[in-house]
């Protein structure tokens, strides 16, 4: 019953010429079908992003700037953050990350779940920013892989919603693991 769908056949019960036309048929339009699924999967994870925030230093102000009204991130589907990484999806590294906090970046990007993103919030997350010492990490793309880099220090609310919107276009762009051939 759940099995390959029955052949169509005549009143004498010979197969007919559809029956083989229909197979071939429905095999493009799966293929067609799996591609509308990719990008609607796409948008959906586009527009439901749920971001950790790793703040650590003065970037914090813009980030709490970037979250009030004036600005207004759940237009872009990135308003609630989680402050488990487990249910969180986007990680704002936001400011200075010292090299004694980097085993604990690295613990938390380990615990969130694929797919799962990250945003080096200004200079400081970036590069180091001007501190040039033994203890701060020169960039967080050291420890974890970084999707979007947004300079500044430290950066204006703008910036981070064109890094919102940049990384929301590579989300769509993407491959997703949750289409295959079975779905």
């Amino acid at each position: 019953m759940y099995g390959k769908p029955l052949p169509i056949v005549d009143a004498l019960g010979a197969p007919t010429a559809s029956s083989n036309a229909s197979a071939h048929t429905k095999s493009a339009s799966f293929e067609y079908l799996t591609t509308r699924k990719d990008e609607l999967v796409g948008w959906a994870r586009k527009f439901s992003l749920f971001p950790y925030p790793f703040v650590t230093a003065c970037c914090a102000m813009e980030f709490m700037a970037v979250s009030a009204s004036a600005y207004d991130t759940d237009r872009f589907g990135a308003a609630l953050p989680r402050f488990s990484p487990r249910q969180a999806d986007l990680l704002m590294v936001v400011g200075t990350v010292t090299q004694k906090q980097a085993p604990i970046l690295l613990k938390v990007y380990e615990q969130m779940c694929e797919p799962k993103w990250v945003m080096a919030f200004g200079v400081c997350a970036t590069s180091g920013g001007f501190y040039q010492n033994y203890a701060s990490l020169p960039g967080i793309d050291r420890i974890i892989p970084v999707d979007v880099y947004v300079p500044g220090c430290p950066p204006r609310p703008e910036m981070v919603i064109d890094g919102i919107m940049q990384l929301q276009e590579k989300i769509a762009n993407g491959k997703h693991l949750i289409v295959n051939e079975s779905f």
